[in-house]
């Protein structure tokens, strides 16, 4: 018997309906079911074939057992290794290498010091900053958001540098980017799954949350297929099997603004009953697909062209 788990927190409509969808197909051999953990030791096997995670961003010890699961050979969707070293600010820097149109954006240290460090644990940062050539790179209105994590969290809209400085002396110890607003036309949110599934759906970030899949733009076929080659692009260089990508369009140009959503957003209040259906049936049927092809004690994770490319010591041009 091959077990499909899947770990999550408080959310609900997504995990037991995936669960369900699974076991209604009625598959010989294959059992999808929540993930149980008793206890974790080291260089054991968790018993399961595959494993969504849906929550160790939030979990640390959650993290250290997908670890432990994926060295004896579970398939862990999505990677958990990369998912640790992974960060907003790379993606933007990667998707330059890979001609994916992005924001302008920069990187800014704290504005608190660290926990455990001092002055004379940052002389190799100049002080001031070059605030000046930051402002004039990124211009104004600009968007501050940490540089790792999501859901909208400490995101800020500035409007001049003094609104800028006003804003940063509230971010503590979170490590900040500042980014370029994209004045859009159609902004869009699409799930890729498997790194081959991609559902595009009209978003509109502008709206209350519960109102954000409300919009309906309507691209053209030839913007969609656009689109669908960016998301698959972004997500196979970074090797994640369940992601989000948004794309705000301007002037036509899709610019990736937000494409490291791992544990996306799935509840079906939140993305409507279609993209709800479209979401079960494909992390379902991809699931399955790797449970299938699992073998034990082999390396069954997902690695994104980035760093196959960087082991292999080929050019990402």
């Amino acid at each position: 018997m091959k077990k499909i788990g899947i770990l999550h927190g408080k959310e609900r409509s997504f995990p037991e309906a995936f669960i369900a969808r699974i076991n209604s197909k009625n598959i010989d051999g294959i059992l999808a079911e929540p993930v149980k953990i008793e206890k974790v030791m080291q260089g054991e096997s968790s018993g399961y074939a595959v494993i969504i995670d849906r929550i160790s961003q939030d979990v640390p010890f959650y993290r250290a057992f997908l670890k432990n699961a994926a060295l004896c050979g579970t398939a862990v969707i999505n990677n958990p290794f990369w998912w640790s070293a992974d960060e907003k600010f790379f993606n933007n820097c990667l998707s330059t290498k890979i001609n994916v149109p992005v924001p302008k954006t920069v990187i800014l240290p704290s504005w608190q010091l660290p926990a455990d460090t001092t002055d004379e644990s940052f002389s190799n940062l100049s002080y001031p900053l070059d605030w000046a050539g930051i402002f004039n790179y990124i211009g104004f209105p600009a968007y501050m958001k940490p540089f790792a994590g999501g859901g909208w969290k400490s995101v800020y809209k500035v409007t001049d540098k003094d609104d800028f400085f006003e804003n940063h002396r509230d971010t503590g110890e979170l490590v900040m980017m500042l980014q370029e607003e994209i004045v859009f036309e159609e902004y869009y949110r699409c799930y890729c799954i498997g790194g081959k599934y991609v559902r595009i759906m009209s978003y509109e970030p502008r709206n209350p949350h519960h109102l954000r899949y409300v919009a309906d733009f309507k691209p053209s076929g030839e913007k969609l297929q656009m689109m669908t080659d960016l998301v698959l692009r972004i997500n196979h260089y970074l090797g994640y099997d369940f992601n989000t990508v948004e794309l705000a369009l301007r002037d036509g140009v899709p610019f990736a603004i937000d494409f490291c959503n791992p544990a996306p957003d799935a509840e079906r209040t939140s993305v409507g009953d279609e993209n709800f259906e479209w979401v079960v049936e494909t992390a379902a049927n991809y699931a399955i697909e790797k449970a299938l092809a699992q073998e034990d004690n082999q390396d069954n994770l997902t690695w994104g062209e980035y760093i196959k490319r960087s082991v292999n010591k080929e050019s990402l041009y």
